[in-house]
């Protein structure tokens, strides 16, 4: 259930309830964690963030006016040639790669299967930006949705010394109307794994 903070709407997506469904190509397997508007087909969706699990190397899905940003999760990753002679290399836990949805990429796996958070932002809509944060730390959330995803180990997340929202790896923190909203980010080790978040911001244009 979304819980209120003034005017903001805060709602956790457990990664337990994602559910797997096919690429647009058939290549792979995805796990769409949210979309907006809520329910959108993969031609009408404003942004779109999701889990994919690459098992063989092949062409990516060919997006048309849609800003993509792939980070490695897990695997020893991936390089991503463009038509244009760039590769894109994606080879340690959370390198992050950029390019537009239309471009024509091939994907190479390094050494076996990998998994990567995808987000989809559509060109003129919206922007989409994502960092990686560690360790504790005071942020300012400020955007139109900010997602926090757990991408590696655990995370406590604070706003204004309410109880914590304790996430688990694939677990996402959706914060709407985030304007200004302070916050406490607490990335902990779960097992042997350090933790990190990924922070996406979208704001509408």
């Amino acid at each position: 259930m979304p819980q209120a903070l003034n005017t903001t709407q805060v709602s956790l997506l457990r990664g337990a309830d994602l559910v797997a469904s096919p690429w647009k190509n058939g290549g792979g397997v995805t796990r769409e964690i949210a979309v907006e508007p809520q329910g959108a087909a993969l031609d009408t969706f404003v942004w779109r963030v999701s889990v994919a699990d690459v098992a063989q190397p092949g062409p990516f899905s060919r997006f048309a006016g849609i800003d993509r940003t792939l980070v490695l999760l897990s695997g020893a990753g991936m390089l991503l040639d463009d038509a244009e002679g760039h590769t894109h290399a994606l080879t340690q836990p959370l390198d992050i790669a950029r390019f537009k949805g239309e471009a024509s990429i091939d994907a190479r796996l390094v050494d076996g299967a990998t998994r990567d958070f995808n987000l989809m932002v559509r060109r003129g809509a919206a922007t989409g930006d994502v960092e990686v944060w560690r360790g504790e730390s005071q942020q300012t959330l400020t955007a139109d949705v900010v997602l926090l995803f757990c991408a590696a180990g655990a995370a406590e997340i604070t706003f204004n010394g309410r109880a914590p929202f304790l996430l688990t790896h694939n677990d996402t923190l959706r914060i709407d109307a985030a304007h200004a909203l302070a916050c406490t980010v607490k990335c902990v080790k779960a097992d042997t794994e350090a933790g990190a978040i990924l922070a996406i911001g979208v704001r509408y244009t």
